[in-house]
């Protein structure tokens, strides 16, 4: 599966009454499943959800838990990456060596890593050692 079309058909599905700035992701698993998802927002702001998040969930809903690429898309003019909060979820996921994908609506714009894209991530390695409670 392509995944710009399968982000971009999922930001069509997009719900941003609010902003009219609709956002699609794809996540390609290191098994070759592919995931869609689309930014959700709220009348209450901070209870919205990025296509990052959508892809995710519906990832982890069918079993799935390693990332090997991801691709988001948005419209305008500026390369749009994914939000700080989006970084560190999509890091719980990936190796340093995942490829994030940025697109416009005419394509491709940026390609990096999850190591670049999210230095000095935090992760369950920093948990090891700790006692829990």
């Amino acid at each position: 599966m392509n995944l710009f079309e399968v982000a971009l058909a999922a930001r069509e599905n997009a719900y941003a009454p609010y902003s009219g700035f609709k956002v699609g992701a794809a996540i390609r698993t290191r098994d070759g499943q592919v995931f869609g998802g689309c930014n959700v927002e709220n009348a209450a702001y901070p209870q919205g959800t990025c296509a990052e998040a959508g892809a995710i969930a519906a990832m982890a809903a069918a079993g799935a838990r390693e990332i090997a690429e991801v691709l988001v898309v948005a419209g305008g003019d500026m390369t749009v990456t994914p939000c700080g909060g989006c970084r560190q979820k999509l890091s719980e996921f990936s190796g340093d060596d995942t490829v994030i994908v940025m697109a416009g609506l005419d394509g491709e714009r940026e390609r990096t890593t999850m190591a670049d894209l999210l230095p000095g991530r935090f992760s369950v390695t920093h948990l090891d050692g700790e006692k829990h409670d």
